[in-house]
């Protein structure tokens, strides 16, 4: 059964959900962010379904390399790696990743998300 969780962003759809998996996806307005954040544990892999987004992501020399994602790229993001996503038009993305819901630690946040 999926459940729909609105954000200040937009909404994820998570239409997945087991002791080792999730399953999402989520919709990003045009112009809007997600937190600057990362992830202890969760290990995701991300999936333009429609649309294009501006992902923010820490490389291995740990910068933050800015890239467009259009329909049909994907991208891991691996624990530990700063990551924001950005809407550059309504974009909805698959997100595949561990059962680690909780796990967001926010570093920006133009929502005031941030502790």
């Amino acid at each position: 059964m999926s459940r729909r969780v609105d954000k200040p962003w937009g909404y994820e759809l998570i239409w997945a959900e087991t002791p080792g998996y999730v399953g999402k996806i989520l919709h990003i307005g045009k112009g809007q962010s997600l937190s600057l954040q990362y992830h202890r544990v969760k290990d995701e892999t991300i999936f333009v379904q429609s649309g294009s987004l501006i992902l923010e992501l820490e490389n291995e020399k740990g910068e933050i390399e800015k890239m467009t994602l259009a329909a049909g790229e994907s991208r891991r993001i691996l624990p530990g790696r700063r990551h924001r996503m950005t809407g550059d038009t309504d974009v909805d993305v698959l997100e595949a990743s561990t059962n680690h819901l909780d796990d967001v630690v926010r570093l920006e946040d133009r929502y005031g998300r941030v502790p």
